[in-house]
């Protein structure tokens, strides 16, 4: 008896053992285990992220540049899926069977419970196709999402373009989540957080058919998502349509500036492109024609090209002399031509010649006078080339002038530390450096920068931060656009500079515009890998500046021939609203110019 008591206490204890232990398992598997708990809860609730629209963009003049439109993700839950006709659902999305086990096989990697993209950014004609079908698929449903579409198909490097996120994007704010887009480049990286809103969430009920049943309590746990903020952009549309005309077929660059607030007025780096190609399910496949092309069309050369400024430093070189003290208004300087030296003049002009004459013909040996003046002045080479650095920084250069440019070329500003390294020692001296004189050698300039420098003689020795957003809808603008920088430069000795500026304009009809008298300056720079860059920098009306523009244009031979009459035009364009009669002839001929040929045999020598 006594064993029998004892068996049967046995056979229940182990009885309460096992029981024990699968009470303990389910309570794992249906408390503690999240993956069940993810699992379970997904077969009648579902949430879905409420992505909010991006902020719109506008011009200046509060043309819509930037807006939205409405796509859709196919989400899948692995976990969820069963059975389905894997042919009909190829044939509803227009992709390969390999495609689609391919994307499954992704998005098991990622979570067999958690929802992840499938197939994205599906056009609603296509959806709407989809959606009759869906109720088909267990485990899939959909997402709405929202795509960029342009007015224009211009300014694609200030607007920039949207794509995925990357590890490293999630990484670093933890805002975002595999599948979510961020802004990549132009004003969309710029403005990202202010155009991106803030993402909200629905949850809904779903039958074992996947059908949506409605609204999870009626919607009282739902968080509205929240659009992005507009932003009202600098950029005038009509300017920027007609630089990117005149553009065609050429390599360069456009910045105009408003020179009294800094802000950017048009903004061409060419060759460009569509901006409207880097939206969609076909972005992948135009990006990398893109990124082949030759012409480096993705390449912002306004912002990130290095030229040499050329001949269109000139004018600064003159004003550090005369701040100087180096040169005044009585200087005459001799200049004997092609028999110069050390820097020969290629121009027939007057002898000796004056400020005004020499900001006129570019003279070379009256600006390798005043630079070697300027320098000489000072007790040593190194404290005289010092004092010329300075004044280049406060010009702007050898460092970015934008806070807004995440990409911005600081371009190269020489000092006195860096000839030291590059000749192993101090020995050089002003004759050794000489190409500075004329803009050439180690000085290294963007068109941003020149455009700034531009507006710096347009408003007589100060700048404003150039800049491409004016408002941002309830919330400020960065104060540093209202920071004014001082050159340095008096505003006396802008006289002579302007009337030497002025003449040029007035030389050529392909370069003046009616009833405006403006200031001008061309430029050549030397180009060893081919046919030499033109560029020109000007500003109007002369006696109260309303835009400052630098025009680049490469593998032109000469600013004069091409650089100098697209700028009258923009000037033309931007002041008087057309271009009169009698230069039309010169707007044809700009538009139908081809200069991508680094080696053009008709500007060849």
């Amino acid at each position: 008896m006594n064993n029998l008591s004892k068996r049967s206490y046995i056979v229940a204890a182990i009885f309460v053992v096992v029981g024990l232990i699968y009470i303990i398992d389910l309570f794992r598997l249906q408390v503690m285990d999240s993956d069940y708990k993810q699992s379970a809860t997904n077969q009648v609730l579902r949430e879905v992220v409420q992505y909010p629209a991006r902020g719109l963009v506008y011009d200046r003049n509060g043309e819509l540049l930037v807006y939205n439109t409405t796509a859709y993700d196919l989400m899948i839950t692995p976990r969820e899926v069963g059975e389905f006709d894997t042919l009909l659902l190829c044939n509803l999305l227009d992709i390969t069977r390999p495609d689609l086990e391919e994307g499954i096989a992704k998005a098991k990697n990622y979570s067999s419970y958690k929802p992840s993209v499938l197939i994205k950014q599906i056009s609603p004609e296509s959806f709407a196709l989809l959606q009759e079908q869906l109720y088909k698929f267990k485990g899939f449903h959909s997402q709405t999402r929202t795509l960029r579409e342009y007015s224009y198909p211009v300014a694609a490097h200030v607007l920039g373009y949207v794509g995925e996120v990357n590890a490293s994007d999630i990484k670093r704010d933890t805002y975002y989540k595999s599948g979510d887009y961020i802004g990549q480049s132009g004003v969309e990286r710029t403005y990202e957080k202010q155009l991106r809103g803030v993402k909200g969430v629905k949850k809904i009920m779903v039958d074992v058919h996947n059908r949506n049943q409605g609204s999870y309590l009626n919607g009282a746990e739902d968080k509205p998502a929240e659009i992005g903020k507009n932003l009202v952009s600098t950029i005038d549309i009509d300017l920027q349509l007609y630089a990117e005309e005149l553009f065609q077929n050429k390599k360069g660059a456009v910045v105009a500036i408003e020179p009294k607030t800094g802000e950017i007025l048009a903004m061409l780096s060419a060759p460009t492109y569509d901006p409207g190609l880097l939206v969609g399910r076909v972005r992948g496949k135009n990006f990398s024609q893109l990124q082949n092309d030759t012409l480096m069309p993705l390449f912002d050369r306004s912002l990130q090209a290095r030229y040499p400024p050329g001949s269109t430093f000139k004018p600064f070189n003159i004003l550090i002399g005369l701040q100087e003290g180096a040169i005044n208004n009585a200087t005459r300087i001799v200049c004997n031509g092609r028999s110069s030296s050390p820097i020969k003049c290629t121009h027939n002009h007057i002898s000796p010649a004056s400020v005004i004459d020499a900001v006129r013909e570019s003279c070379n040996p009256f600006l390798w006078n005043t630079f070697r003046s300027t320098i000489n002045k000072y007790p040593t080479t190194a404290v005289g080339f010092h004092v010329w650095s300075e004044y280049v920084k406060r010009f702007g250069l050898g460092q970015r002038v934008s806070t807004e440019f995440y990409n911005e070329n600081p371009g190269l500003r020489p000092t006195v530390e860096y000839y030291n390294r590059v000749h192993k020692g101090d020995w050089w001296q002003a004759l050794t450096v000489r190409s500075l004189a004329i803009g050439q050698g180690e000085l290294g300039t963007t068109p941003l920068q020149m455009a700034n420098l531009a507006a710096i003689l347009a408003n007589r020795g100060y700048y404003y931060q150039p800049h491409i957003i004016k408002e941002v809808e309830n919330d400020t603008v960065q104060s540093s656009f209202s920071v004014k920088h001082e050159t340095g430069i008096d505003a006396q000795y802008f006289e002579p500079v302007y009337e030497g500026m002025r003449q040029v304009t007035i030389a050529r009809l392909n370069r003046s515009v009616p009833g405006i008298s403006y200031c001008g300056k061309t430029g050549t720079i030397e180009n060893n890998q081919g046919i030499d860059h033109g560029a020109y920098m000007a500003f109007a009306p002369a006696d109260d500046p309303k835009i400052a523009l630098c025009v680049y244009v490469e593998h032109s031979k000469w600013g004069a021939s091409y650089a100098a009459p697209i700028a009258s035009l923009l000037i033309e364009k931007y002041l008087n609203d057309s271009i009169a009669d009698n230069r039309l002839i010169y707007e044809k001929q700009m538009m139908e110019a081809v200069l991508t040929d680094p080696h053009n045999p008709e500007l060849a020598d």
